[in-house]
C-alpha cells in the first residue's frame, strides 16, 4: 500500500483500523448529503458497520483484488476513493469515491482520481477503467468529463436509492487513450 501526496496539503493514504473512527465520523456528518448517492449510507449506523467495511477493505487489498485509500486534508479525513474489485483477466477496473461534507469544490476528488487512474492504467498496466455515477450527480460526472473520460453509455435504473432509482452514466477511460492525454 502507498502513502501519495497531491500537493502540500493533502494525501491519499491506505485504509486502515486505525481510520474507523474518523471514518464513522466523517459518514455521520455528511449523511444527508450523501443518502442521495450512496445506497449504503443509512445501513452504517454505529461505528462496526465501519470497521466492517476497512476490514473487507483490508482484504481486498491483501488479495491484490483492489484498494481503498482516504482522502485526508491538512491532516483530516475528508473522503475515500479506491478500486473496486480489479479484473486481471480482462485488465480493467472501476473507481469508487465520495466526499464528505464541507470538502466539495476544491478539486481534491478530481486530482485524487488522476493519480488513481494513472496507477491503474500506467503502473498496474490495466486497459481499463470505468467511473459510473448517477446521471443527475453533475459534482460526480464533473470528475471523469474533467479527466478525459469518454461518456460510454447510460444504464437505466441501475442504483435503488432511498428517493428510487437511479440511472448510471457509465464513462471509461482506455491506456491508450491516458497515454495521450498524461
Amino acid at each position: 500500500m502507498f502513502t501519495y501526496s497531491l500537493d502540500e496539503y493533502t494525501e491519499l493514504r491506505p485504509l486502515l483500523m486505525e481510520h474507523t473512527k474518523p471514518l464513522f465520523e466523517l459518514t455521520d456528518r455528511s449523511r444527508d448529503q450523501l443518502r442521495h448517492w450512496l445506497p449504503w449510507v443509512d445501513q452504517v449506523t454505529d461505528i462496526e458497520h465501519t470497521s466492517s467495511f476497512i476490514t473487507n477493505a483490508l482484504k481486498q487489498a491483501a488479495e491484490n483484488g483492489g484498494f481503498t485509500a482516504g482522502i485526508w486534508l491538512k491532516g483530516e479525513l475528508a473522503g475515500i476513493i479506491g478500486f473496486h474489485e480489479i479484473n486481471w483477466t480482462s485488465r480493467s477496473v472501476s473507481i469508487g469515491y465520495w466526499l464528505g461534507k464541507g470538502f466539495e469544490g476544491q478539486g481534491l476528488m478530481t486530482s485524487a482520481c488522476r493519480v488513481l487512474v494513472d496507477y491503474a492504467l500506467v503502473t498496474l498496466d490495466l486497459n481499463r477503467v470505468e467511473i459510473r455515477c448517477a446521471t443527475n450527480n453533475k459534482r460526480s460526472r464533473a470528475i471523469p468529463e474533467r479527466l478525459g473520460f469518454v461518456l460510454e453509455g447510460v444504464i437505466r435504473q441501475a442504483e435503488k436509492l432511498p428517493k428510487g432509482y437511479v440511472n448510471h452514466a457509465v464513462y471509461g477511460m482506455l491506456q491508450h487513450e491516458w497515454e495521450l492525454l498524461r
